[in-house]
C-alpha cells in the first residue's frame, strides 16, 4: 500500500530532492586522446553515473569558446566546442541519459560572453557610438586623454575590471567592462536584444531535451547605469553590480518561459550572498526553483557553525516555499577532502588557504561523515565529479602548467582553481589513469598525481569500504528511505554540543559526531541503516567524526 510520503514523492517535482552530479567536461573522460575530456567520453561513462545513483547531470559549459575561462567565455551557445564534440553528440548524450533515467542541466552565463562572440567583434569594429556597443558597457576613460578607467571597479579575477580598446583607425579608444577576465565582456541587460537572445538560447536547449539550466553568477547581470566608484570594503546599498533589485525581472521572465514547457524546466541559481533574506528573494515562486547553498559549503567542520547554517537555510527557504540544497564541492572551490583536513576547514574566495597543511586521512574521514549528514537533510544535493572517488585538491601543479586566469591575473598570489579540475582517474596504475585511451597522443590537460592510483574507479569498484562503494550505498539508501522524501525536520536534544542529531519522517534519525571523542548513541534507536565507518553499535557509542543513520521504533 502506498504511503502519504510515496504519493508526495510521486507528485513532487524532480528537482526538489534530486542528487545532481556536476560534470566538468574537460576533466571527465577523453575519448579521442587529445588530453581534453569530451562528450563521447561522457556518453561512454553514462552507465557508471546511472549506477552511482544520481538523478541528474549538470554540465559546466560545453559551448563553442576560446576557453579563456574554461568555457565560461561563451562565443556561441548553439554550437558545441570542437574540443568536446558536436551538437549531434550533445543531443545523443541527452537522449541516452534520459533513457537511463538521468535528467540534464546545462549551464547559462548571463553576465558576460566571450570577446570572440559576434556581438563583441562587431562592437569593436564599429567604434564609439555604434548601436552594437550598447549591448555591452563601453565608456570613455577618465583623465585628460581618457587614459584612466571609467571607474575603480576591480575584476573578480584580480586587476581592473576595465580594458581599453583601440579604435578602427588605430587610436586609443573607449574602455569596456569585464567583471571577470578581459576576454569576458559584460553584457548590458538594459538592452532588450540581450534579454531576447538569452530567452532564445533557453528555448534552444529546452527544445533539445534539457531539463533545466544552472545560472552562472546569477546576482551580477544588472548594473547601476551610473557606474559609480565604490569602496569594496564598505560597498553602498544597493551594490552597483551585485544583487540589484532589477536583476529579478530577468529570472521572472525565465521562469515564465520554463513553466511553459511540459514538464516545466528547472532554474538553478549560482547565488553567492551572505544575507539569507536577499538570497531567498531569488527563490520566490515566480523566480528560480533552487539555488546553491554556499553558506553550507563555506562552513567549517564545526557543529555550532553547521547547525547555524542548517537552521538559517531551512528558515530562509521555508519563507518562500523553496526546497533547500546542500553542496560540499564544485569546480570553483578547494575539494572538501583537503579542506576538512585543515586546522581551519572553512572556505572563502578571498581566503582559499592554498598550500595550507592538511591531514588527508582526517579530511577523508570527515568527508565521508559530511556526505551522510548532507544527504540526510531536506532538499536536494550536489556531487562534484571525483568526490565519489575521494579525490583531494592537487596543490603542486607546476606554475607553467596552470591555466586558471585567476593565477595569471594575480601574478600567482592566488593559484586559482586548477587543483580541483584535474582530470579524473578511471583505471590503471599510472597517469593518465584511463582518462585518455592508451593510444593518446597528448597528456591530460592538467597533470594527475601518481598517488591517485589507489583512487581510480576501477580500483574501488566493488571494494568494501572504498569511497566509491560508500557513495553508491549511501545514495541507494537515500533513494529507498521513505523518511527522507518529505521536508520534515526536527533537531533532537543531545547532551554533547559537538553532536548534531535530528529526525525526519517515519522515525528516521541522523546522528553526526563532530567531537574528537566518542559520543553515545540515542537509547531509543535501533536498526543501523548506514554509517561512514565500520563500528560495533553494541558499544553504544559513535566514533569521532562519524555520521550514522538510525531508525526509531
Amino acid at each position: 500500500m502506498a504511503t502519504a510520503n510515496d504519493t508526495a514523492a510521486q507528485q513532487s517535482p524532480w528537482w526538489r530532492d534530486a542528487v545532481i552530479y556536476q560534470v566538468y567536461p574537460r576533466s571527465f573522460a577523453d575519448s579521442d586522446g587529445d588530453g581534453v575530456g569530451d562528450l563521447t567520453g561522457v556518453r561512454e561513462r553514462l552507465p557508471y553515473l546511472a549506477g552511482l545513483g544520481v538523478d541528474a547531470l549538470w554540465f559546466s559549459p560545453w559551448y563553442a569558446s576560446p576557453q579563456a575561462d574554461a568555457g565560461y567565455d561563451v562565443a556561441d551557445y548553439r554550437r558545441i566546442d570542437p574540443a568536446f564534440g558536436t551538437l549531434a553528440d550533445a543531443e545523443a548524450l541527452i537522449a541516452e541519459a534520459h533513457a537511463l533515467g538521468l535528467k540534464i542541466v546545462v549551464d547559462i552565463v548571463p553576465n558576460h560572453v566571450s570577446d570572440r562572440h559576434p556581438w563583441f567583434r562587431e562592437a569593436l569594429a564599429c567604434g564609439p557610438g555604434a548601436e552594437a556597443r550598447d549591448l555591452f558597457w563601453f565608456r570613455p576613460g577618465r583623465g585628460p586623454a581618457g587614459e584612466l578607467p571609467p571607474n575603480d571597479w576591480q575584476s573578480v579575477f584580480g586587476g581592473p575590471a576595465w580594458t581599453r580598446t583601440t579604435n578602427p583607425d588605430g587610436t586609443p579608444g573607449e574602455w569596456y567592462l569585464h567583471l571577470f577576465a578581459p576576454e569576458q565582456p559584460d553584457l548590458n541587460w538594459n538592452n532588450t536584444k540581450v534579454r531576447e537572445e538569452h530567452e532564445s538560447v533557453l528555448r534552444f536547449w529546452f527544445d533539445r531535451g534539457a531539463d533545466g539550466v544552472r545560472i552562472d553568477s546569477a546576482t551580477m547581470p544588472a548594473k547601476d547605469p551610473a557606474l559609480p566608484d565604490f569602496d569594496p570594503a564598505a560597498p553602498p546599498l544597493p551594490h552597483p553590480y551585485i544583487d540589484r533589485d532589477d536583476v529579478h525581472g530577468i529570472y521572472r521572465s525565465w521562469r515564465a518561459l520554463a513553466e511553459a514547457y511540459s514538464p516545466p524546466r528547472a532554474l538553478i541559481g549560482e547565488v553567492w550572498l551572505a544575507d539569507p533574506v536577499r538570497f531567498a528573494h531569488y527563490l520566490r515562486p515566480d523566480e528560480m526553483h533552487t539555488a546553491f547553498n554556499f553558506d553550507y559549503l563555506n562552513s567549517p567542520w564545526d557543529p555550532a557553525a553547521l547547525r547555524t547554517v542548517i537552521d538559517a537555510t531551512l528558515s530562509s527557504h521555508a519563507s518562500v516555499g523553496a526546497s533547500p540544497t546542500w553542496v560540499l564541492s564544485n569546480h570553483d572551490v578547494t575539494r572538501h577532502v583537503t579542506r576538512y583536513g585543515r586546522a581551519d576547514s572553512s572556505f572563502g574566495h578571498a581566503l582559499r588557504q592554498h598550500r595550507t597543511p592538511t591531514n588527508l586521512a582526517l579530511g577523508t574521514r570527515r568527508a565521508r561523515a559530511a556526505l551522510l549528514l548532507a544527504l540526510a537533510l531536506p532538499g536536494g544535493h550536489y556531487i562534484y565529479q571525483g568526490e565519489e572517488l575521494g579525490l583531494w585538491e592537487v596543490e603542486d601543479i607546476p606554475d607553467d602548467l596552470r591555466q586558471d586566469p585567476i593565477f595569471h591575473r594575480t601574478g600567482g598570489t592566488d593559484v586559482g582553481r586548477d587543483g580541483c579540475r584535474v582530470p579524473l582517474p578511471w583505471s590503471g596504475d599510472r597517469p593518465p589513469f584511463g582518462f585518455s585511451p592508451d593510444t593518446a597522443q597528448a597528456a591530460p590537460w592538467l597533470p594527475q598525481p601518481a598517488q591517485w592510483a589507489s583512487c581510480t574507479a576501477e580500483a574501488q569498484d566493488g571494494r568494501p569500504g572504498s569511497m566509491l562503494t560508500f557513495y553508491r550505498t549511501a545514495l541507494a539508501l537515500r533513494r529507498g528511505e521513505p523518511g527522507l522524501r518529505a521536508l520534515d525536520f526536527r533537531w533532537l536534544p543531545v547532551d554533547d554540543p559537538a553532536v548534531l542529531a535530528f529526525t525526519r519522517a517515519d522515525g528516521f534519525v541522523c546522528l553526526a559526531n563532530l567531537s574528537p571523542a566518542p559520543a553515545p548513541l540515542p537509547p531509543d534507536t535501533h536498526l543501523l541503516l548506514a554509517s561512514d565507518v565500520d563500528f560495533d553499535p553494541a558499544t553504544g557509542h559513535l566514533p569521532p567524526d562519524t555520521t550514522v543513520w538510525l531508525r526509531r521504533p
